[in-house]
Order: structure tokens, then C-alpha cells, then sequence
């Protein structure tokens, strides 16, 4: 692949993809509500209810170097390595955040939703209504 076609492919990447759009649609017509790409929390979450403490992290494959199927590009290989492997680390340091924080976390890979959709929104969805629970019990407990 020349240059000039990589970055055409790597400029038509936008923020919001069209598997997260399909997540959050069915989330929604589940009857759950939430924030999309909230800029003014720490990574951005994907999908975001601040009034559960819940963050949900969608990964692509190759932005976050998946164990199955992340791939390192055959050309600017230092750039990429040292690209990837930040964006792992930048992963884990936004987990730890909200876990130091008591927020509720959830990753999704992009590979779940491709195979599995079905299971991976009942996966969401579960998550999310445990959670939810989890809160409120919380919120009765204090005074």
C-alpha cells in the first residue's frame, strides 16, 4: 500500500464509528440513556452515566493493539510501535483512573461486536442495569 493510500484510509477515520453508533443505538432503544464521546471526562468514554458512576470504553482493534487481532504496520515501524503501545498504556492509565475514583469501567473490543453482537449488547446492557443496582443500594446505605 503506497503512503498516499494509507493516509487517505487513516484520514477518513472519524471519532465516532459506525460500530459505536450501532451499540448506542440498541442501547437506547433498550430504554437506556446515557452520553456519547464525553469530551470533558478523562479518555473520552464512548459511552458515559455520570449518575451511576458507569464508563464504557469501545477499542479498536488496531488503535489499541488487541491481543487477537492487532496488527503493526509493515512500514514507519518505530512510529507505530511507539504510537500503539502509548495508547495501551494511555488504556490502562484511564481504567486506573476511574477504579481509583469508584467508577464502574467496561471495555468492549471491536471484534466483540462484529462477532457477537447480540451477546455483546446483553453483555452492555447487563453491565449497566448490575451497576445500576450496585449504586442505588449504595445511594440507601448513605445518610
Amino acid at each position: 500500500m503506497s503512503n498516499e493510500s494509507r493516509s487517505k484510509i487513516m484520514s477518513s477515520i472519524r471519532a465516532v464509528s459506525k460500530l459505536e453508533s450501532m451499540v448506542t443505538h440498541e442501547l437506547w432503544k433498550k430504554g437506556f440513556r446515557f452520553r456519547r464521546n464525553v469530551k470533558g471526562m478523562v479518555g473520552t468514554p464512548d459511552i458515559a452515566i455520570k449518575k451511576y458512576k458507569i464508563v464504557i470504553f469501545i477499542d479498536s482493534c488496531f488503535w489499541h493493539l488487541c491481543p487477537i487481532h492487532g496488527r503493526m504496520p509493515k512500514s514507519n515501524i518505530d512510529f507505530w510501535k511507539k504510537k500503539l503501545e502509548r495508547n495501551q498504556e494511555r488504556d490502562k492509565e484511564h481504567t486506573q483512573y476511574y477504579l481509583h475514583k469508584g467508577w464502574h469501567i467496561l471495555r468492549i473490543w471491536e471484534h466483540e461486536i462484529r462477532k457477537e453482537f447480540d451477546i455483546t449488547i446483553e453483555k452492555i446492557a447487563t453491565f449497566i442495569e448490575e451497576t445500576r443496582a450496585v449504586e442505588a443500594s449504595h445511594k440507601l446505605k448513605r445518610p
